[in-house]
Formats: structure tokens, sequence, C-alpha cells
């Protein structure tokens, strides 16, 4: 008997004036001690997949027509009351969801929020609840957050948190765990540790993992089966082996076959610094004692130099922690920092915040997590045509909405879209809609932080074509902060390598990536290889 069993499964969502099929009668089964892998391109319904076993989808506007069945440990979870979901919820079931930002509670401390499970479903009192937070953080690779149990989910990098929903989906020892999307946050060598992870938890305890990914690397390296999504439709499934090496569907065959690749467009040699800094230091106070003082620092960033050109694109790589996106934001004078930082001819080390704002048109940024960084409660063209309204009041009505649909038909959105809200996208549509609303000022410079981390890689092949195609047309710089090297090499032209806080190693993306000198470095460039390597051997290259 299958643990879970899924049968003709259809997920409707009503929408104004229209009811829309987001998955249309999917079957699959998944045993014990087993891993399948759904696959598939951004809005394809893994994730709706996913959430429809736990019930978590926003009923009543989502709904599962007659027929549609969810059978765990055959016991039927479509339709099935709140109290027997809560005890299958985070104790027999859990789930790391796609956006730890957006998932972990902003107002709790990440002792919390690992140990509300156990004092649900283990009735642990407050003393074995934090030992086994200890033994849950040293697991997921979190050694060094065991001092700082009091740190709040924004205190953490993107990585960290990832690995902070892993240890709270891991704290009841599952018998079924449903991943979405784990690694996308982390680089190449944690991911390759997350993965050694979960396979070794998952042989120990017996435990089920569906896994839900758009790197076909981990598929072929990490699941048993797999099954290939497009547009709320299984179209082909089987063990990962078959599926790979003699792929039957054109989908699956363009899947396989898609990834960046190409070079950065080279560099006017007329083209002017847009942004330089000098000794950037950006250090957090660590404070103790009754009076808090200061008995410490942790150093984000320590004595940084950095320039890009107008038309450049500077990549920014290293491990979860690094420092590279508190770099990128104090560049953009978005946190407190010290050192000089020149932008456009300009020193703006000294700025205050209104002196800032009227920069603000030239300086943009694509964030991490983009459902974090857009307002729940605008609509996708109010989203994009905010910017418009604060920098470029005297634009007409009719103006500002042909600017609003220009930007969606730049980044592969449908312009009927934007009376939408962003809950209604996937991840990677929501990425989109960020690059859109980065884009619509035409600005002089972007700072990308993990822009296609969300994407299937069709879908990234296609952004990092984007983006170098806006930079050669607008002449703009980029700093591009990515974990996905493969990306960093398509996207740039130098390379700063970051490692607690400082840099280890900088150069042309050529010499960096084949001619690394520094061990850290070597290591990065080996575990992106080993990945290389297995995606090609997928491919049957």
């Amino acid at each position: 008997m299958s643990l879970l069993s899924v049968k003709n499964l259809s997920v409707k969502f009503k929408t104004p004036g229209q009811e829309v099929d987001a998955v249309k009668k999917i079957s699959f089964d998944l045993e014990k001690g087993k891993t399948l892998a759904l696959v598939g391109e951004s809005g394809s319904g893994k994730s709706v997949s996913a959430l429809s076993i736990l019930q978590l989808l926003p009923y009543p506007m989502a709904s599962h027509p007659e027929g549609s069945s969810v059978k765990y440990n055959d016991v039927e979870l479509v339709g099935a009351n709140k109290a027997d979901l809560r005890k299958v919820r985070g104790n027999e079931i859990s789930m790391i969801f796609q956006e730890p930002m957006t998932s972990l509670n902003p107002l709790h401390t990440i002792e919390r929020q690992i140990s509300e499970a156990l004092f649900l479903h283990k009735n642990m009192d407050k003393e074995q609840a934090r030992a086994r937070v200890l033994e849950l953080l040293e697991l997921a690779g979190l050694e060094r957050l065991k001092t700082r149990l009091g740190a709040y989910p924004h205190e953490l990098s993107g990585g960290q948190r990832q690995r902070v929903m892993i240890a709270m989906a891991l704290a009841n020892e599952p018998d079924l765990l449903i991943a979405d999307e784990p690694t996308t946050a982390l680089d190449v060598t944690v991911q390759a540790q997350i993965l050694k992870l979960l396979s070794e938890i998952q042989e120990k305890l017996g435990m089920a993992i569906l896994i839900i990914t758009h790197d076909l690397g981990i598929v072929k390296d990490f699941a048993d089966d797999v099954c290939v999504m497009k547009m709320g439709e299984i179209v082909e499934a089987g063990p990962v082996k078959k599926v790979f090496e003699t792929p039957e569907h054109p989908y699956t065959q363009m899947l396989l076959s898609a990834e960046p690749s190409g070079s950065a467009v080279p560099v006017n040699d007329n083209a002017g610094v847009i942004l330089k800094a000098d000794d950037m230091k950006v250090w957090f106070p660590i404070k103790k004692g009754f009076f808090k003082r200061t008995v410490d620092h942790v150093k984000a960033v320590d004595g940084i130099d950095v320039s890009v050109q107008s038309g450049q694109t500077l990549g920014i790589v290293g491990e979860s922690g690094s420092g590279k996106t508190t770099l990128g934001l104090a560049l953009l004078k978005l946190i407190s920092s010290k050192g000089k930082i020149v932008f456009d001819g300009k020193d703006i080390s000294a700025f205050d915040r209104s002196e800032m704002r009227k920069l603000r048109e030239d300086m943009q940024i694509v964030f991490q997590d983009p459902y974090g960084s857009l307002s729940p409660r605008m609509s996708v063209g109010q989203i994009i045509g905010e910017g418009l309204a604060v920098h470029r009041p005297n634009t007409s009505k009719p103006e500002r909405e042909d600017i609003i649909v220009n930007a969606l038909k730049e980044v592969g959105l449908n312009p009927d879209v934007r009376n939408r809200y962003p809950h209604e996208f996937s991840g990677g549509q929501r990425q989109r809609i960020s690059i859109a609303r980065a884009l619509v000022l035409k600005p002089k410079f972007i700072m990308l932080d993990e822009p296609t981390s969300a994407l299937d890689m069709s879908v990234q092949a296609q952004v990092v074509d984007l983006l170098r195609d806006l930079q050669v047309k607008y002449d703009l710089g980029y700093l591009f902060i990515s974990h996905d090297l493969k990306v960093v090499r398509a996207m740039s032209h130098d390379v700063v390598v970051m490692k607690d806080g400082k840099v280890v190693e900088a150069g042309p993306t050529e010499e960096i990536f084949d001619n690394p000198k520094t061990d850290y470095t070597k290591a990065l460039m080996a575990a992106a290889l080993y990945h290389e390597v297995k995606h090609l051997d997928a491919v049957g290259e």
C-alpha cells in the first residue's frame, strides 16, 4: 500500500468573472522511503498540488471538483475536518515552503518557531524543546546559530532562513516530507550538504519525500521517480533514469536541454564608472548583559572595494551568510555602513534619506524574496506603477498605463495580468513582476539579489537573455548576487568571491572560473561543476 496516493486531483480557483483550472486530474503514488519529484515550469501547478495534500490552499476561493482524492495511509485528506488535519500537519506530514521569509513569523525568534511543533505534538517542556532545537540546528548545518536562538528571521541570510525551515520540518521526524524548492536560496556547496542531510534522514527514518524543484540536476541525483507537469497536467511520469535518458514528451525534452548559456556582452571601452565604493564596512554590534553593552561585532562586510561601469555586470558569489546581500544593500544605502560610495560621479557617502530619494529613480533593486517584497494589497499594475507615481508624478494616467504594459511585455508577462494580485502568481512569475518594477523607471544601476533563484531552468535562460538585452539597450550597470554559478558565468564580466564578510578572490569572470586561486573558490567551482556534469549526464550528452 502506498503511503500517499493522489487520484484525479483537480484544483479550481475562483477569480472575478471566471474559474481557473490550476490542476487537472493528476494522479501519482508515493511509497514509504521513496522520493518523488514534481518538475515543470513556473505556474505548471507543482506547488498547488503539494499544498492540496495538506489542504493548505485558500479555501473556499480554491476548490477540489468531485472525484479529487488525496489519501495518506488510506485516510482521505480532501475535505477532512480541521482537527484531523491538525494531527497530521507538522507531525506525520511536514512541509518546507518555497519562500522562507514569508513562511517564518517575523515576530517570533527561531527558537520559538522550531519549538512550536514540539510543544504541540510532543508535549515537550521548555528544557526538552531547547535541547531538541539545538540538535536540529546542528542537523541543518546551523551550528553558528546555537548562540543566537533569540535571532529573528530578518536577521538571517536567505540560506540560513531556508535551513531554519528545514529544521522546523524535521522536528517531529515526519513520515512524509513535502519539500517545495528546498535548496532554492542555497549556494551549490550547501545544496549538496542539505540533499545529503535529507537522504541520511530518509534512510534513518524510512521517510518518504515529495520534492518540488526546477533544478533537474537535483532530481537526477536525489529522486527515484519523477512527474513532469505542464499547465496543471502531468505530461510524463516514471522512474527518473527512464524519463531523463529517454524522454518521450517534447516538453520534457525541452526542459532537459534548457539552461543559461553564453556570456556577457563586452563593455564599451569608453564606459564610465556608475558605482564605486572603497573600504566598505558593515559591522553589527553584539550586545550582552543587563545594560546591553557592545562586546563584539558581526563583521558582515569588512573592508571591501567594488567598482561597476555602465553596461557592466559585477557578479558577487559566496556561501549563505558570506555578506553578499549586506554588501549590496550597503552600496544602495539601504542600511548603514562605513566607507566611501560614489554613484554616477557623486559622493553619496553622507547623503541622508531625502537626498537619496532623488537618486532612487536611477538605482533600483530586485530582492531575493519576490513574495515578501511585493505588497499583497496592491495589484501588479499598482506595484509596477508605484515608482512612476513617486518619481514622475506629472505622467498622465494613459501614459503610465502604457509604460506598465511595456514593462510587463519586456519581462515576458501578459499585460492582462496587471489587475491581479501577487498571491495569484507562481514564485517565478512573481520574480518577473519584481524585475518589471525595477526596470520601469529605466534606471542606470540595478542590484539583482538572486533574481533567478525562484525560476526553473528554461525561464532562467530567458531571464538571463532578457537582462543581457536590457543591459545593452539601456547601458545598465548590474550588481548580480547569486549562488547559481552557471547564471553568474553567463551574466558577469567580473566576479567577486566573498567569505565571512571579506573578498577572498576577485577578477575577470573567465579567470575566476577557469583558474581559481584560493581553496575556497576551487571548492565553489568544484561543486558547480559536479552539478553541471550530472545535468549533462541526465540530458544524455
